[in-house]
């Protein structure tokens, strides 16, 4: 199981206006490594380099875009590249940003104990290493953390479904992320956390996993316990696997887990996939589903009611927390951290940064006026 456990909060105040004004922006070059692109120094030198999971889902690209903007700004060299899924690739780009001479390293893993070898180079070369919005784990070569509250983000997702829940014995359908994933885990954990006590209570009953159904009751569940739900629950992140896992449970269902049904989906990319395969099923007369990230298609569903809700975590701040940790490191300085992480082996000095529920009664405000998406991005915004 996570631990977290709360530190002391630095009074550092390295916030987006301190990234403005500290250089001249380089001029920007392709990248050929992994996908990706850099602003670089005449000698080729790059100061912080990025590796992020794959360029395929839009949440990856709007990342790479908040670093590119906040460190070209800011007047330091640095290169973003896309492991594409691949944990060998993951690790060549590493290797290849070393080469380039990095000071920091900003890294999202696509899988987090794999993950331990590339950033074990990296701090064998004298690189800082920040591990960013996924945990790297089972290393000593983790200086930092930056992260959304990923427990928080399935204690909203379960929340909503108990909020929205009417009657009792709604089948509970439960997707989750990579078991890869570090953070997948602890989504599920806050999940369950809210949903397990309504299980018992009959509120809801699980209708796709006995796995889970067999730990009602039992406790907080060790890390091997959540595995062995996530074995028969994952979508590996992926669209397809997600659609193909949904369909495959809607055959198995008996009419009692169909009728009016709640779905706790990982994310939105899954959340839209899930949502298309119920609602492709004639014997499914509603469904409520859940998400994350705020894609702009998953903001669409909301508006056309085909998803619930999607937990907005604001890339812009989280891409600006890891760049005020780089910025303090390549300065000097203290590094600004909230919380730690264990990740195994060490606890690990963290910024959280907090979540917003997004429906559709709040949409507007939540992702629009706050200048994240603009209106005419949707159809039938109110």
């Amino acid at each position: 199981m996570k631990k977290r456990l709360l530190s002391l909060m630095l009074t550092m105040g390295l916030g987006l206006s301190m990234l403005v004004g500290c250089g001249t922006t380089e001029t920007a070059s392709n990248s050929t490594q992994g996908g990706g692109s850099s602003s670089g120094s005449a000698s080729g030198e790059i100061e912080v380099g990025i590796v992020l999971p794959t360029k395929d889902e839009p949440r990856w690209l709007q990342d790479q875009a908040q670093f590119e903007a906040i460190l070209d700004d800011a007047g330091f060299t640095n290169q973003v590249l896309f492991s594409q899924g691949s944990s060998a690739t993951e690790k060549t780009n590493v290797e290849t940003l070393i080469a380039k001479g990095i000071k920091v390293l900003i890294i999202c893993p696509q899988d987090a104990t794999a993950a331990a070898a590339a950033v074990e180079e990296a701090k064998e070369a004298g690189v800082t290493v920040i591990s960013y919005d996924r945990l790297i784990t089972d290393t000593e070569a983790v200086d930092y953390y930056t992260t959304f509250d990923s427990f928080s983000v399935g204690v909203a997702q379960g929340q909503y479904l108990i909020d929205n829940a009417e009657g009792t014995n709604i089948p509970l359908y439960i997707y989750t992320g990579a078991a890869t994933d570090n953070n997948a885990f602890i989504f599920f954990e806050g999940a369950w956390s809210v949903l397990e006590p309504k299980v018992a209570d009959g509120t809801f009953v699980i209708a796709n996993s006995d796995k889970a159904e067999s730990f009602v009751g039992a406790g907080e569940l060790t890390r091997d316990d959540e595995a062995q739900i996530l074995g028969q629950t994952t979508t590996n992140w992926d669209f397809d696997t997600a659609k193909k896992l949904a369909e495959a449970n809607l055959t198995a269902a008996s009419a009692d887990l169909k009728g009016d049904v709640a779905i706790l989906a990982p994310n939105d990319g899954t959340g839209r996939a899930i949502a298309d395969a119920f609602a492709a099923d004639s014997d499914i007369t509603s469904y409520i589903v859940t998400g994350q990230d705020s894609e702009k298609a998953s903001v669409q569903y909301i508006i056309d009611g085909k998803q619930s809700m999607t937990v907005f975590k604001d890339t812009r701040t989280l891409a600006a927390d890891s760049v005020a940790m780089a910025l303090a490191v390549l300065k000097g300085e203290s590094v600004p951290t909230t919380t730690t992480y264990n990740n195994g082996v060490i606890d690990v000095p963290a910024k959280q940064t907090d979540v917003v529920v997004v429906t559709k009664d709040n949409v507007k405000a939540a992702l629009i006026d706050s200048g994240y998406y603009e209106a005419s991005d949707f159809e039938g915004l109110e």
